[in-house]
């Protein structure tokens, strides 16, 4: 059995948002360079760590990564770090892998590195990792994320998680204030708003494709009530299944936004923010995340790969380097009531199951 609970119970105490995860980056960069790896820290000016493990023989450049950062939930009015995505999980899983590669000699060709990745909650820290050369010499990038128990119940895995893009657009709509007496003298903000979520809300794509759009927040208040509004604020989620619908969908949301308000007078200055790729895997590295899962849980613990609406940062890597061959699949745990849930859980008996699934697929490219 490797250590990976003990790593899980203490990360699992100091949970830290993205980009601050300095307590957490202290003690798994310590960890590393403990077990033998060269490590070097503060990737990108970021909490990013990168350890290496060279044999010393040629081969290809294998990398398995984690991210690191907690969730903020407003609690009893409060802002409050918790783990409700699992990252405190993946990141034992990866730390206790790497310790059981090299206790056990596993690694007889190439190299093995190691990323953890803070910052996955705001869709920006893979990039600030890339950005940083973190994948520069790799050739190989295995991910992986606790699944939900609807979608993959404990002692099952599923060899290649298919998350959707996801975008969001926000806009702040401006017209011009004016006493609800006179509405002819002014623009209301609230009316061009409004327009704005209807148009949008008639954008189509070709029906065979998978994809939603939808107005997720709306803002506006002249502080009186016989005022027209001069300011109002809209967020809208974008999601697809594929990158290249996400593409047109995007571009058909910001033309009508801005055309809809202008049909009333108003302007709207819009901006997309946390954007996230649709999954890119490689079928090479599937099948040898597939063997390893067979090999641990048998035949019965191997599921199709599955669709998730879901985003994941990850697939900023393949997207930035199409070179590199990706693989990320998912864990059982029978996780509960759900991912981002206040209140999440999961059986912890399935992190030993993510380091030894970890651990066959090491020796498959590097033994």
């Amino acid at each position: 059995m490797s250590n990976t609970l003990e790593h899980f119970h203490y990360l699992h105490q100091i949970p830290e948002l993205g980009f601050m995860e300095f307590k957490t980056s202290a003690y798994l960069a310590e960890a590393l360079e403990n077990a033998g790896y060269k490590v070097t820290r503060n990737i990108n000016g970021t909490t990013g760590i990168v350890a290496e493990l060279d044999s010393g023989k040629p081969g290809p450049v294998m990398a398995l990564r984690a991210d690191m950062d907690a969730l903020g939930h407003i609690i009893e009015g409060q802002l409050e770090a918790r783990h409700t995505c699992g990252h405190d999980g993946h990141s034992s899983v990866v730390l206790a892998t790497a310790q059981e590669v090299i206790k056990e000699g596993i690694v007889r060709k190439g190299r093995l590195k190691i990323l953890f990745q803070p910052a996955e909650e705001l869709g920006t820290g893979a990039l600030a990792m890339v950005e940083g050369g973190a994948l520069d010499d790799v050739d190989m990038l295995l991910g992986f994320h606790v699944r939900p128990l609807e979608e993959c119940p404990m002692g099952q895995a599923v060899p290649a998680m298919l998350y959707s893009a996801c975008a969001t657009v926000e806009a702040t709509i401006t017209g011009l204030p004016a006493h609800a007496a006179r509405p002819h003298l002014g623009i209301n903000a609230l009316d061009a708003a409004v327009a704005a979520v209807q148009a949008v809300n008639s954008i189509h794509l070709a029906p065979n494709l998978t994809w939603s759009v939808k107005a997720t927040r709306f803002l506006c208040d002249a502080g009186v009530t016989n005022s027209v509004p001069d300011i109002a604020k809209v967020c809208w989620d974008l999601r697809s299944q594929y990158n290249e619908p996400m593409d047109e969908l995007k571009a058909k949301v910001l033309k009508a936004i801005e055309h809809s308000v202008a049909a009333l007078g108003a302007t709207a200055q819009i901006s997309v923010q946390k954007e996230m790729p649709a999954a890119i895997v490689s079928d090479d590295v599937t099948a040898i995340i597939a063997e390893s899962i067979v090999e641990v849980l048998g035949e019965q613990g191997l599921t199709e790969p599955k669709f998730t609406p879901g985003s994941e940062d990850f697939f900023h890597y393949p997207r930035q380097r199409p070179e590199v061959k990706t693989g990320f699949w998912g864990l059982g745990a029978n996780l509960t009531p759900g991912l981002h849930h206040p209140d999440m859980r999961f059986d912890l008996e399935a992190l030993e199951i993510g380091v030894r699934v970890f651990k066959n697929c090491v020796k498959k490219v590097l033994g």
